[in-house]
């Protein structure tokens, strides 16, 4: 961790207390949380940053797609207020990038957004029989029916410290709140043996049932969604564009397939402008390889489709990389069983 992190230090400690106490407050009804009589599921991280939390909601949207769920999102990155429909043709500057991919992905399901989740669901209670929030664990103010934590593996042995010093949104006793844990991003080949150290460092308490996932990287597709079936091979230069937290994932990954790769980087929901994509076009252009491709991710691939980039984007062989996630140790029948026990409640 870098020294300057550590020199913050006290403001870790200040935060913290802060958060815990405001956690007691609604922990003790100090601090009004609002449930509601339908299945309210969560999906959220103690860490700030990916932590698979998009491709974990895609999953529950594929578990339940008869009983047609709702998403509902802060709308992270959106330059609109309030609560908002995503509509046949999302944006997102207008809805945000996360809801923008799973309006495009599943236009079928309603996807809304607004700040406030309790004044959200209240919007859509009596329309919708299912909610699923996608990055709503330390919205206190709601009380969900079941709550879906998850930890990147890739971080286990970062220093459990709060913000600014740590990566911690809340304290790590904050894990509490959980009905799952799912350590996200494994490696395919974990170990029995690794599992069950992981366990003891997380320490899930008797309620909890924990589960681990990898990435599952699926087939290439063009900005339209459909699939393209192309190569990737020693020979082909890869440029990466991506404005996600953690890219890290992606680059290996690819490092597979192979060593040409050249990455623009961008902070976590990155609003692309012209000169962005002006650099990845000269550095593109100026690639003297035969075989050679632009790939992005889905969230990324939200942002790059505002109007005023479309005619340089166009110009582009820009390909997206989908993503999905696949249980290890035989824990995909376990998990569907017990949050679909939890919606059938209802």
């Amino acid at each position: 961790m870098k020294l300057l992190r550590w020199l913050l230090l006290p403001f870790s400690l200040i935060y913290g207390l802060v958060v815990t106490i405001r956690n007691w407050c609604y922990d003790t009804g100090v601090f009004k949380s609002t449930g509601f009589n339908r299945p309210v599921i969560v999906v959220g991280n103690l860490d700030v940053g990916g932590a698979g939390k998009s491709p974990m909601t895609e999953y529950l949207i594929r578990l339940f797609q008869d009983e047609k769920p709702t998403i509902l999102s802060r709308g992270y990155g959106r330059k609109t207020k309030g609560f908002l429909l995503a509509g046949d043709k999302p944006q997102a500057s207008v809805i945000g990038d996360e809801p923008a991919q799973f309006k495009r992905k599943f236009p079928n399901v309603t996807v809304a957004v607004c700040e406030k989740r309790v004044a959200g669901i209240q919007q859509l209670k009596d329309k919708y029989s299912l909610v699923i929030l996608d990055d709503a664990y330390q919205h206190r103010a709601l009380k969900p029916g079941f709550s879906i934590l998850l930890f990147d593996y890739n971080q286990l042995n970062q220093p459990r410290l709060v913000l600014p010093t740590g990566n911690l949104r809340e304290p790590f006793s904050g894990r509490g709140r959980a009905d799952v844990i799912i350590i996200s991003k494994c490696p395919l080949t974990l170990a029995d043996a690794e599992m069950a150290l992981i366990k003891k460092h997380i320490k899930p308490l008797p309620h909890q049932q924990l589960f681990f996932t990898s990435i599952n990287y699926l087939a290439l597709q063009n900005m339209n969604g459909a699939t393209v079936y192309q190569n990737i091979d020693e020979q082909t230069a890869v440029f990466v564009l991506t404005g996600i937290a953690n890219p890290a994932p992606l680059l290996s990954h690819l490092k597979n397939h192979t060593s040409i790769i050249n990455h623009h980087k961008y902070p976590d929901h990155h609003q692309f402008t012209l000169k962005n994509i002006s650099k990845l076009a000269d550095d593109f252009f100026a690639c003297t390889s035969q075989k050679k491709l632009i790939i992005t991710t889905e969230k990324d691939a939200q942002r790059l489709g505002e109007q005023e980039l479309q005619p340089a984007i166009k110009k582009l062989p820009v390909l997206v990389l989908p993503i999905g996630i696949s249980f290890l140790n035989n824990g995909k029948q376990q998990f569907d069983n017990l949050v679909t026990k939890y919606v059938r409640q209802y």
